[in-house]
């Protein structure tokens, strides 16, 4: 069915604010937790900081393979295929859980070698017990992405939100009490970030359980099974977008290691700027995600032109949201850095990236978008070529050559990422525009 121009934006934004509300409750809780443990104790902080930047990229990673499941659910819940539609998530389930399992390996092998990371002999009895219990959380973690991703596909996406909400809320009581009327220290914290991450992937499941019994769904046979085919398919579809992910946030971690290079202030201004950022990011994500759930179901029943029309649209409604986030934050600068320091020099240097910041938008709501919009039409292969080619070739070595060949310091780091987040958006665009094309030429 052809909408029009408003009719798409309203589509979009129906399933895209539930999503922003849900990261921006990620958010929060994240600033909360790091508020917390500072409050504990400066080393806990410090084996906090340490271990979370560990298993960033592992997060990343599982995120990516969880992705698979929205465009493949999507395409066969616009078909009607209700069977396939609930054998597809008893697969998703089985592949991210064993995806956590191979990366709990690969991190219990580095967590048995930690002592040759360099970090300092103080830190190792806080940071031992909070990398097993991070560990323990990542199968919980997995099948909750798993059965979000489901959700999110069927056009679902306010239950992943009010779990995510309400996850969130238990994390912060606990750790409250955890860390502070239990003096658990860090300890707490990541005792609390397990539970809450079990019991998030015990609500969603009961939910979602609820929600079918009420469709189409609830006719199908217990006795649907996952098949081999089917898992290999979303793990062929995932680890192409899990690697695209990880290519982009490396790009982001090898800059905050450039800028501890240059001092504590340089240092401290990329995390301030990082995290204002952050909201803006979520936001334009969750339009991306909303357009590639609404762009699988088209490709599903074969409206190649509304999959391009819902890009174009994604992309023009991100611009203009972003733009608006962006002026804010430009003409709030200095109050917003206040926020989280009071120094001076990492003030200054903070409204200094401002204009850096300005120019990169268009290219990371292109990215955003299309990348998103590209993983709904199952077309992820292409994708890891030109991260590599965006972010290992084009943003990491500017980076570095701004900012010491050059001499522009840390202003010089964040005059790279324009290239490099225009460089994946353009990449993408034209992806997706060639095969939109050779589908319906």
């Amino acid at each position: 069915m052809r909408l029009n121009r408003p009719s798409r934006y309203i589509a979009i934004l129906r399933l895209a604010i539930p999503i922003v509300i849900a990261q921006l409750g990620s958010i929060l809780q994240g600033w909360a937790d790091t508020i917390m443990v500072g409050q504990y104790g400066t080393p806990e902080l410090s084996a906090a900081g340490f271990v979370n930047n560990v298993f960033n990229l592992c997060i990343y990673f599982l995120l990516g393979i969880s992705y698979a499941t929205t465009p493949i659910v999507g395409s066969l819940f616009s078909q009607r295929k209700y069977g396939k539609v609930w054998q597809t998530l008893r697969e998703s389930n089985v592949v991210n859980l064993l995806a956590s399992l191979v990366v709990m390996l690969c991190l219990y092998i580095l967590y048995l070698n930690i002592d040759a990371l360099g970090q300092p002999q103080e830190l190792l009895p806080l940071i031992q017990p909070y990398f097993i219990v991070l560990l323990l959380s990542l199968p919980f973690l997995a099948l909750f992405n798993s059965m979000k991703q489901f959700s999110d596909a069927l056009g679902n996406t306010k239950t992943p939100m009010w779990v995510m909400i309400g996850g969130n809320v238990v994390n912060i009581i606990l750790n409250y009490r955890l860390i502070f009327l239990l003096d658990m220290g860090l300890l707490g914290a990541g005792i609390a970030t397990l539970i809450s991450r079990a019991l998030m992937a015990i609500a969603i499941w009961m939910l979602i359980g609820k929600r079918t019994a009420n469709t189409p769904q609830s006719t199908i046979p217990i006795s649907i099974a996952p098949s081999r085919q089917g898992m290999l398919s979303l793990f062929r579809l995932g680890l192409p977008i899990s690697v695209q992910l990880c290519l982009e946030a490396s790009s982001f971690n090898v800059s905050a290691l450039f800028m501890g290079w240059l001092g504590a202030t340089a240092l401290a201004a990329h995390q301030v700027m990082g995290t204002v950022c952050t909201l803006a990011f979520m936001v334009v994500y969750g339009i991306g995600a909303a357009a590639a759930i609404r762009i699988a179901h088209y490709r599903g029943v074969g409206e190649w032109n509304e999959v391009r029309h819902t890009a174009q649209a994604a992309f023009i409604l991100s611009c203009i949201i972003d733009a608006i986030l962006v002026t804010v934050i430009c003409l709030a600068g200095r109050p917003i850095a206040h926020i989280f320091t009071t120094s001076h020099e990492v003030t200054a240097l903070f409204l200094s990236f401002l204009p850096a910041l300005i120019c990169y938008q268009i290219g990371d709501c292109m990215q955003i978008i299309y990348a998103n919009a590209l993983r709904a039409i199952e077309s992820v292969k292409a994708m890891m070529l030109y991260a590599v080619i965006a972010y290992v070739f084009v943003s990491i070595p500017l980076a570095y050559i701004f900012a010491f060949p050059l001499r522009m310091g840390a202003v010089g780091i964040w005059w790279s990422f324009p290239f490099g987040l225009t460089t994946a958006g353009l990449c993408y665009y034209f992806q997706f525009r060639r095969q939109v094309r050779q589908r319906t030429s």
